[in-house]
């Protein structure tokens, strides 16, 4: 028997704002029943930043599920009424209708990808692409460093999915010599239904590989990872509870990262034929889905805007503001010590070691913040004044960019 929703009825008149972005009153979220509502970012990343939403759309929910502050704001265009949904009644929403749960992954889903397109014109920085003839090159990577479950691994799927490839017979050759010293490496690949078990140290799936299921961990550890510049990066170590492989269903692509298990590791694979009943189903998987999703959203949002900084110190004082705020940390005068010091802070802010340098002196001359352990930690004395400290700087980089903006509309002269 479904669960008894509870929402409440929200009327707002023409221009009246209903959430506002870096605001934390973050426990709803809004469908509109009547009326058309604006929504708006401080940084505009393209021309269509400012979207109309109208009857049957929601807004809200990304800072609602990963309790973060608000990324948006939301103005009313006209007469509204709004259909105000609790955190705690997200369960009971889905459970009563699976189709509203499926638009909203749906629609993570897409965002994501327009994010990724997104930070890529703003960064210049292209990402790998993820294609399956890259599994020869993992392979080569984990050979070279004697991890041969992870080798072989590799290897033989870049002969299963690339069989005409240019390194198909060195593959080849590779899995035979690699079998004798990786003899556990491969998991059964006969497991029927939904439970999937996986052994210490076996890949569960390999970046670039084709995939089709998500994993969601009922017993073990697992570790994701991914290869960048011929090093294996550890990305997160993931929990019984925890999901991961989602993106596959979601956006049919190749994998983006490693999975492997880190002990033995029991597991729930949800492919498309029964993701949406999954959904439908078991509402408390959906919510743990949607608020992974929300969190990467939040994340990709909020650092997409950290880069559209051009300002070196306005770039260091948000970039310390998120770090806060990703860790759900609430905004008091309390002291915070940052895990990093100077040189991380400049790097984490994609400042050149000079530039960094600069900008943190600029940030030392403020009271509230100072050095501790021999330079190597940063410590905040008051997070408030932090917080107001990235919104002046945040101010002055958009007055200096609607200044820029108005001088380049002026009709030139003759």
């Amino acid at each position: 028997m479904p669960t008894p929703l509870q929402v409440s009825l929200i009327n707002f008149k023409k221009g009246a704002f209903i959430m506002i972005e870096g605001k934390q009153d973050i426990d709803s979220f809004y469908l509109i029943k009547e009326g058309s509502v604006r929504i708006s970012k401080e940084f505009k990343i393209d021309e269509d930043s400012d979207v109309t939403l109208s009857v049957g759309d929601f807004f809200g929910l990304i800072s609602c599920m990963s309790g973060h502050p608000r990324e948006e704001s939301a103005q009313s265009i006209t007469g509204t009424t709004l259909i105000e949904v609790k955190k705690d009644q997200f369960g009971a929403l889905i459970q009563n209708n699976a189709q509203v749960a499926m638009k909203i992954i749906r629609s993570f889903s897409a965002r994501l990808r327009y994010l990724d397109k997104k930070m890529t014109e703003v960064t210049g920085v292209v990402p790998i692409e993820d294609d399956p003839n890259q599994l020869y090159s993992i392979g080569n990577y984990y050979n070279s460093i004697k991890q041969y479950n992870q080798a072989l691994y590799a290897f033989l799927r870049y002969v299963q999915y690339c069989p005409n490839g240019e390194h198909v017979t060195d593959a080849k050759n590779k899995v035979q010599t690699l079998s004798p010293l990786a003899k556990d490496a491969m998991n059964p690949n006969n497991q029927s239904g939904l439970q999937k078990t996986f052994k210490d140290n076996t890949v569960i799936f390999c970046e670039h590989e084709i995939g089709n299921e998500l994993y969601i961990i009922q017993q073990g550890q697992v570790k994701i990872t991914k290869v960048l510049d011929n090093n294996e990066k550890l990305i997160a170590v993931l929990k019984p509870g925890d999901i991961f492989g989602e993106m596959a269903i979601l956006d049919d692509k190749p994998r983006s990262a490693t999975a492997i298990a880190f002990g033995d590791v029991n597991a729930m694979a949800i492919n498309n034929e029964n993701f949406q009943a999954m959904v439908t189903g078991q509402p408390q998987l959906a919510t743990k889905l949607i608020t992974l999703l929300s969190e990467r959203l939040w994340t990709g949002f909020r650092q997409l805007a950290n880069n559209l900084i051009k300002n070196p110190v306005a770039k260091l004082f948000d970039t310390l503001l998120l770090q806060v705020e990703k860790e759900n940390i609430k905004i008091t005068k309390a002291p915070y010590t940052f895990d990093f010091g100077p040189k991380e802070l400049a790097n984490m802010a994609g400042l050149n070691p000079n530039d960094g340098k600069t900008a943190v002196s600029e940030v030392l001359k403020n009271k509230k913040f100072k050095l501790i352990e021999g330079g190597k930690k940063i410590q905040c004395l008051d997070l408030e004044e932090l917080q107001k400290e990235a919104k002046i700087a945040k101010n002055m980089e958009l007055r200096e960019s609607a200044r820029a903006k108005k001088t380049s509309d002026q009709p030139k002269s003759k």
